[in-house]
């Protein structure tokens, strides 16, 4: 027996999720120096990790043969505090990742549908296609969410929708009013999830309330991770906020120990360090102003953009981009190729420290100039 046939064909159908090329691969493809790469293809925090969060690495570390806690206690109440939300509207999650896949196991099947924005995070589509459920893509306007067009996609077995705020890959940023008044909209049993994964680096006038609204929405689950602004991607550590009775369904199938203590330990160090994500915030701003300066004087197009990464457009076919991005990877610079999103023209780049990014506008120009070259 064939036992790959007799699988769900909708599982065969998955194409799995393909994250940034790592800088061992590039060297051990091209025989670089890894000291001269750069990798502006994962939206990582370029200034590492906070200063806070690495003491509690290395003293969580020494514990490392103890399970961890399973409920999250100590990173549950900090949140809690920091928040103003009770710690049984707090979900853990390996990564932001997570808590989004308990949100869809729980109120998605076979039969029922999930609604999403084109251009959104790739990770959308993959969640509704594990469980059988159907995912309806609606067009995007300006490469955003198109919330009017979203209400009118949900029909009776819609019991899903998937909102990135700001949104990647575009960067592109839903107004708060607006986006109140479609959960206002929505019908009470379709979940509205809002993943703010890239919150930390909004401006104060640029941010939601949303966690306000959880009093008013029994249907709104908002997504948050500490894999960016805080500088802790690798140790996988993210949260969902939502009504109790809503965390309540996502801890029954949560996995236990599905956060380790190193990550738990970490992200409790980093909510505390309070500078270091000012700092973040700042070295973001000023990294998006040098590298929207660098590329309007190469005349490259660009989708403006309220994350820490920046959509730029290449003129010419799909080859063309392909080209300047192998370009980019022979000149040490890793970013991201937009083709699996539907953005065959279009490279992501992750705001880098000004020398990054300084060398990703020389690389850039370069690969203008000679982009068959490679």
């Amino acid at each position: 027996m064939n036992l790959f046939a007799v699988s769900p064909e909708y599982i065969r159908a998955i194409q799995p999720y393909q994250p940034g090329k790592p800088i061992s691969e590039l060297v051990r493809d091209l025989g670089l120096n890894k000291d001269e790469v750069i990798k502006l293809a994962s939206n990582e925090n370029p200034l590492g990790t906070s200063p806070l969060a690495r003491e509690a690495i290395i003293q969580a570390v020494s514990e490392s043969s103890r399970y961890p806690d399973g409920s999250g206690f100590e990173l549950k109440a900090a949140l809690s505090e920091r928040l103003g939300v009770s710690a049984d509207q707090i979900v853990l999650g390996n990564g932001s990742n997570d808590v989004l896949e308990l949100a869809s196991r729980i109120f998605l099947r076979t039969g029922t549908s999930a609604v999403y924005s084109q251009y959104a995070f790739a990770i959308y589509p993959l969640l509704v296609q594990a469980v059988g459920a159907k995912g309806i893509a609606v067009p995007a306007k300006n490469y955003g969410h198109d919330l009017e067009a979203m209400l009118d996609a949900i029909t009776t077995d819609t019991r899903v929708i998937f909102i990135a705020n700001p949104n990647n890959p575009t960067g592109t940023l839903c107004d708060a009013r607006d986006l109140l008044r479609f959960i206002e909209c929505v019908p009470p049993d379709t979940l509205v999830i809002l993943d703010q994964a890239y919150d930390e680096y909004l401006s104060k006038a640029d941010k939601a309330n949303s966690i306000a609204w959880l009093k008013n929405f029994q249907n709104l689950v908002i997504t948050h991770t500490f894999s960016k602004a805080y500088g802790l991607a690798s140790v996988r550590v993210g949260f969902a906020l939502a009504h109790a009775d809503i965390a309540n369904l996502m801890n029954r199938i949560r996995q236990p120990f599905n956060v380790n203590s190193i990550g738990l330990a970490a992200a409790q160090a980093a909510l505390n360090d309070v500078e270091f994500v000012k700092l973040s915030y700042m070295s973001n701003r000023t990294g998006m102003q040098q590298m929207v300066a660098g590329l309007d004087q190469l005349g490259v197009g660009y989708i403006p953009s309220h994350g820490n990464f920046i959509s730029i457009q290449i003129e010419g076919q799909q080859a063309d981009t392909l080209d300047v991005y192998k370009s980019l990877l022979h000149q040490g610079v890793i970013v991201r190729p937009l083709g699996n999103y539907g953005l065959p023209n279009h490279l992501r780049v992750t705001i880098g420290i000004e020398e990054e990014n300084k060398k990703f506008l020389y690389a850039l120009e370069q690969a203008l100039k000679e982009p068959e070259s490679h």
